[in-house]
Formats: C-alpha cells, structure tokens, sequence
C-alpha cells in the first residue's frame, strides 16, 4: 500500500458511512485517492464491504464496488485510524435544539473524543454545514491544545441520492485560513471534480452554505404560500400555476408547491436566524409557511368533511422528506401523521423505501382508505389513476397525477 507523508491512507472520513461521507469517499477512491470511511456504525460498515450501500443512491452499488476493486476504499470503527490519514475530513454538522438554535455539542464531544488521534501536520476539512464560526472555532481548539493541526472548511452542495453524480460535475467551495491549506485542499478535491475549484474564507464559505439552503427553503415557501392563498379563495391553484409559467421564462424557476422537508432547508435556515440575532424574517416566515402547509391540509378536510372526518381512515403515500428517497429524517409525512392521528379514526402508512413494522402496503392503503394524501411522490406512484376509486377522496399537493 502506497504510503502519503508516512501515512497510510490519504484521506480518512469520520462518518464515512452516512449520506454525505460515503457518496464522497467513493468518488475519492475511484479518483485514485486512498480513503477509509470511520464510523461507529458497524452494520453499514459491514454494507459497504460487500459492495452494497446502506441507503438509495443513484449507481451507488456500481461505483461502491469499482472502488473496492481498486483496493482504494477501506473502513473502520476504530478511531486510531484518523492517525494514518493525511487529510481527515469531518462529517459532523451544527444541528438546532428544541429552540431552534445551533447545538455545537456534537461536534464538541466529537473533537474531545478524537482529540489524541489528530496528528501534527495533519489537514481537517469540515464538510457538513455549520454555524458561522465554526471553523474557527475548531481551529482555535487544535491551537488550544498545542496541536498543529490546520483546519478548513469545504461544503458539501449535492442532491441526496444523487451525490456520486454530482459531485464529479459541481464546482467545490473550498476555505482555509492561509495559502498552504488551500492549496493543499484545493489539489486534493481537483482529484474529483471535472469544473473550478471556488476559493473564499471560512465564514464566506459558511455563510455560501447557509444562503444556499436558506434560499432554496424560501422558494418553496413563496409556492407553499401562493397555494395556501388560491385554496382559501376556493382556487384551483394548478390552473394559476399553469397560466403563469407556460411559455413563460420569467416565472419558470417557481417551484411546484409541496412539503419542504429534510435534515437541511429548515436547519440551516434557523441558523441563520440565529447569526442575525433572529432578524431573520423571511427565514421565519418561510418556516411558519412550510411547517404550517401541514395543518393546512387537514384543516381544508375538516371543513369539507365538517364533524365527519372524525369517522374517517386517511392513508398517507410516502413517509421520506422527499420523492423517491429512504431518508425520512424530518420529514413533515410524520408530522401529517400525528395531527391525522388527533382528527381522524385511523391513519395508515406506507413507503416503497422506508422500512417500518408499522406500515401497511400500498394495496391496504386503498382497501381502508376514505381519503389518501401524497406526501411523497414516490415514482413507484405514477401508476396510480384517482378516477379509478371515485370512493376515495385524494389530495394531492404536487399536482402529480396530473403532471
């Protein structure tokens, strides 16, 4: 095995086996780079070896075992590995509490456990979104320990599900706090990436992530709203979605209203709000759209149903945050649920991708149901006509059967 500045691998991973880490390290050992994937998580390791991923990933299988052929990919659970790795990329982010403010004990805890395995001269890049200041911060906390350990900030900018694709095409931001770091990050992504490498400073960087995810999570809410609006009038909102986009180029990039949900568009957006001192009113009021298109929802049932909907089964199409994904993390299916639960008789699940001993199949759904909302529009439902089952009330958000 190749040896780099007298370690063993080139690139280590910590958390080398969830969405962002593993679709990256991949790409890294079919560029050629040594990688191995650390994580704690010893049944997806056991995955990854026999050349499976552990989650939906377009043409992950495929790329998975090219890159174990080529005897560039390896993992561990053993924390010792980040001592063999020039480069040490951290897959650990800045979540939000019950307060919606950014909890930095993850990556705290993560640094204090890992302390004694970072090595002089070594390169740590943060990937996952964080709090302005962040990278700063684990800076100062290598200087702290007297550890010369440099520290850079590189965000991840990809589709799930689609990370191995887009990685190989995107641009990547990278930052660091002085020249060398830079270029030595710089080089080491270039490995990957067919398009420009985009230098700026950390917290320009941080921030990068942040608008991006933040925008992204207004749009939806600026549809959500326009929606929400032609449903109270008594609207079709698809008609006036139609007129207004249809050969029409200035109105094109509005999206199709929908639940916006995810691990990302509300967290980063609320951490914004929270570098602004919560001055951040188009972020919250996105949040009270988007959040809110749920209650909306069922308060329009309980107004055509009136008393009625209390006798009601509703079944719920898609429990992922989005389509033709297996990540339900904060995915607003659930929160659809739970007020279900309180107005209606009985709520019933189901999803091709996501695996619980609670939910029913597809073809229950029907049998049961009185009313089927889509809350994910799985491709696996296209085939399904509502004129079909005149019995059933559907609702449909995304205007997918339709489409």
């Amino acid at each position: 095995m190749a040896v780099f500045n007298g370690m063993k691998y080139e690139l280590c991973i910590i958390g080398g086996a969830g969405h962002v880490g593993l679709p990256l390290g991949v790409v890294f050992a079919n560029s050629g780079v040594k990688t191995v994937l650390l994580d704690i998580n010893k049944e997806a390791l056991k995955e990854i070896q026999e050349g499976k991923f552990p989650f939906k990933e377009r043409g992950g299988n495929e790329a998975l075992r090219a890159a174990l052929e080529k005897e560039n990919l390896f993992t561990s659970s053993d924390p010792q590995t980040i001592s063999e790795a020039r480069f040490v990329l951290v897959v650990l982010g800045t979540p939000i509490d019950e307060y919606l403010s950014p909890e930095f004990g993850g990556i705290t805890r993560a640094l204090d456990k890992y302390e004694s395995h970072f090595q002089e001269g070594q390169i740590v890049i943060l990937r996952s979104t964080v709090y302005p200041g962040t990278t700063e911060k684990i800076q100062n906390y290598f200087s702290e320990k007297e550890k010369k350990v440099r520290v850079a900030f590189c965000p991840e900018r990809i589709t799930q599900g689609y990370a191995i694709e887009e990685t190989k095409v995107l641009p990547q931001i990278v930052s660091a706090f002085d020249e060398e770091t830079l270029k030595e990050v710089s080089d080491l992504f270039r490995k990957i990436t067919q398009e420009k490498i985009i230098p700026v400073k950390p917290v320009e960087a941080e921030l990068a992530k942040l608008f991006t995810n933040s925008w992204r999570y207004i749009r939806f809410a600026v549809a959500n709203q326009f929606f929400m609006i032609a449903q109270d009038h008594g609207l079709n909102y698809q008609n006036i979605e139609r007129a207004m986009k249809e050969d029409y180029a200035r109105n094109k990039d509005l999206p199709s209203p929908g639940f916006a949900a995810g691990p990302c568009l509300l967290k980063d957006t609320m951490q914004l709000a929270a570098f602004t001192n919560n001055n951040f009113w188009l972020g919250h009021a996105a949040m009270l759209i988007n959040e809110g298109l749920v209650n909306h929802v069922i308060k329009e049932l309980k107004r055509e149903y009136l008393d009625s909907l209390k006798d009601k089964t509703v079944g719920i199409l898609g429990m992922a945050f989005k389509a033709n994904s297996d990540d339900h993390r904060d995915s607003l299916s659930y929160k659809l649920r739970k007020i279900a639960h309180v107005e209606c008789r009985t709520v019933l699940c189901t999803d091709p991708y996501v695996k619980n001993e609670q939910f029913v199949s597809v073809e229950d759904i029907f049998k049961k149901a009185d009313i089927i909302i889509l809350a994910a529009p799985h491709a696996e439902y296209a085939d399904i006509n509502p004129k079909n089952y005149p019995n059933i009330r559907f609702i449909d958000i995304w205007n997918f059967w339709s489409r």
